[in-house]
């Protein structure tokens, strides 16, 4: 495999190439299938805002590559609530650590620290920026519950202006023949800079007025932030909810995707057709970052 990661950063899928995704996914079907070689690395784990399944997995993942795991969950656990600044809090970890992965609530965070860090650095979500690894778990999703990302319909659903799975999704997507349709509240669209750049890319992308599954191959939810809303009430009006009579006009080998955490915009009643393919995919989240890290750690 020509592939070659070892000691980069990954903070972003939109330089990413078809080759070296198709590589990722590739070695991430190894890592799910058990084949893999132990990592005797330290990884930092510093996640400046909540998450369970991205700290959680990658907490898995590194445990087990036989790896060693620093770092905390909230940062009021660290010297950055005495007031250390991001930067020093970057510049000692990197001395303990031979990667760091970072979440943090400001867009471009994981950029900056790339930029401080003689280390890499994994992004695990910088605002509304960007979330990358959880772009190639949603690609392994798809490619193991599809057998193949060409030639798929694709609708996304929900907020498409703050998702940061949704704008590391489209980008990764856009190196595969596939059909984007794209379902939102009207203040919740994707970027028109973003739907340009997909469409000079050559995706085809469709923005639908009226929420349609019919002809889909794969329907991607996501939740409306509150967290992104200074008006209470714009969020509220922005809220949707997919109901278990739409399973009915889905196609019968669609499936039904999520990054989660869902709060109600998915029916619990779907959890148990066969087009729910969200937990699934929460678990395929460990595979595909014991892949990465082995790749940018342990791969030359």
């Amino acid at each position: 495999m020509s592939l070659n990661l070892h000691n980069k950063d990954f903070v972003s899928t939109r330089n990413l190439d078809r080759k070296t995704i198709d590589a990722i996914l590739k070695e991430s079907s190894k890592f799910d299938k058990g084949n893999y070689k132990k990592l005797n690395k330290t990884i930092a784990l510093l996640f400046f805002e909540p998450s369970t399944r991205t700290h959680l997995s990658f907490s898995t993942a590194v445990r087990k590559l036989g790896a060693s795991e620093i770092g905390f969950s909230n940062p009021k656990a660290s010297s950055l609530a005495k007031g250390e600044s991001f930067s020093d809090t970057i510049k000692v970890v990197e001395r303990y650590a031979d990667a760091i992965v970072i979440r943090h609530p400001l867009q471009g965070a994981a950029a900056f620290a790339a930029d401080l860090s003689s280390v890499p650095i994994i992004n695990a979500g910088d605002g509304a920026n960007q979330h990358p690894t959880q772009a190639m778990l949603d690609l392994y999703t798809i490619l193991k519950k599809k057998g193949k990302i060409d030639g798929l319909k694709i609708l996304l659903v929900g907020d498409l202006k703050y998702g940061r799975t949704i704008h590391s999704l489209v980008f990764a997507l856009s190196n595969y023949n596939i059909e984007l349709s794209l379902y939102s509240p009207p203040s919740l669209a994707l970027p028109e800079r973003m739907v340009d750049e997909l469409r000079s890319r050559g995706t085809k992308v469709n923005i639908l007025e009226n929420l349609d599954f019919s002809g889909q191959d794969v329907i991607y939810a996501t939740r409306v932030q509150k967290e992104r809303f200074a008006d209470l009430e714009e969020y509220e009006r922005s809220r949707y909810k997919i109901s278990i009579k739409d399973a009915d006009t889905m196609k019968r080998d669609a499936i039904l995707m999520h990054p989660l955490p869902r709060i109600d915009e998915i029916d619990t009643a779907f959890d148990k057709t066969k087009h729910a393919a969200y937990f699934d995919e929460a678990a395929n989240g460990v595979p595909v970052r014991m892949a990465l890290l082995s790749l940018i750690l342990g791969g030359k």
